[in-house]
């Protein structure tokens, strides 16, 4: 029986690539082709390690017949077609989990930020404000109980609630899964649910850990957002058009809430002159929530691991699709 061939279009660590040439067949595809040349790259190919940047669709996958995975070191996948990689037999693999605690970690940063007008103090010191003996910034906020909302109770959501509990924060969660109003969340103590709508009234930060779908498209709107405290803040490390950054927009520069923190946004990278990268009551990331050494290096070994889990006939770690695999 021949060997599967796996092309891997993306950098990886030698050992990595060890690990799938001791399993199969391998050619690589330069990480900065274009699309079509990944296609190219791809004929005769049962499984690829890809990059996140393209889009694939019908027509991708129309045109590598042979292809019988494609794994991507990202939770989330979408760039891909779902309905048609299932349509023409192809796994679509992810890497949850392995990243939950750097996400956690960086949301818990940014509401400590936000609280501590961390931002402005450090600006403050570095433009010699402080060495000039000026006025410092309006005094910040603590932490200790206040109210987080988190919207996504899931791996991510539960992280935040943990830690943000640990350091006095009280915590209520809202979830768009059916049946969340009824879910016993038994490794999150004292955290009751409630409905999107009161979430928003009694949170003193927002933040969001649900999944891109279409059902949490804008899923904050100018609607949702006029529902907050003045002084509340709403953070995002998920999915950037989870928020209508427009009506964001408008609310912080109406001064509707008090800030936001944002890891992700609709538009990446987003237009030098977008407001959102100047308001001042605005701190934003590069999307850098997995940005950890020891973060990425899971990701993609996972990922290696679901590639050849796939070609070698096995159930893989992390599928989006199983139902590809019969």
């Amino acid at each position: 029986m021949s060997r599967p061939t796996i092309c891997i279009a993306t950098e990886l660590e030698d050992d990595l690539i060890a690990q799938i040439a001791a399993a199969a067949e391998v050619v690589h595809v330069d990480p900065g082709a274009s699309l079509e040349e990944l296609i190219a790259g791809l004929q005769g190919v049962d499984g690829a390690i890809s990059p996140t940047r393209f889009n694939l669709g019908e027509e991708f996958f129309a045109a590598v017949p042979g292809l019988r995975v494609v794994s991507q070191h990202a939770v989330g996948y979408n760039n891909i077609d779902i309905e048609a990689a299932t349509r023409h037999g192809v796994a679509v693999c992810n890497t949850p989990t392995v990243l939950n605690a750097a996400v956690a970690d960086l949301t818990m940063a940014i509401i400590i930020s936000l609280a501590r007008r961390l931002w402005e103090f450090e600006a403050f010191s570095r433009s010699g404000a402080w060495a000039r003996r000026e006025p410092l910034p309006p005094l910040a906020h603590e932490i200790s109980g206040k109210v987080l909302g988190v919207i996504g109770f899931g791996r991510i959501g539960r992280e935040v609630a943990r830690r943000m509990q640990a350091i006095g924060m009280r915590i209520i969660w809202f979830d768009i899964f059916e049946g969340a109003s009824t879910a016993t969340i038994d490794d999150v103590a004292d955290a009751p649910y409630r409905p999107l709508d009161d979430l928003l009234r009694e949170s003193d930060f927002v933040t969001i850990h649900t999944n891109l779908t279409a059902e949490s498209y804008h899923l904050i709107g100018a609607r949702e957002l006029a529902l907050m405290k003045p002084s509340a803040y709403i953070v995002n490390t998920a999915r950037g058009p989870v928020i209508d950054q427009p009506a964001l927009v408008a609310a912080l520069e109406a001064g509707t809430i008090a800030g936001a923190g944002l890891d992700v946004l609709e538009a990446e990278p987003p237009d030098p002159d977008d407001p959102i990268v100047r308001l001042p009551n605005v701190i934003t990331f590069p999307h850098i929530g997995t940005a950890a050494v020891e973060t990425r290096r899971a990701m993609r070994e996972l990922a290696v691991r679901n590639l050849i889990a796939v070609v070698s006939g096995e159930t893989p770690p992390a599928i989006v699709n199983p139902e590809v695999l019969g």
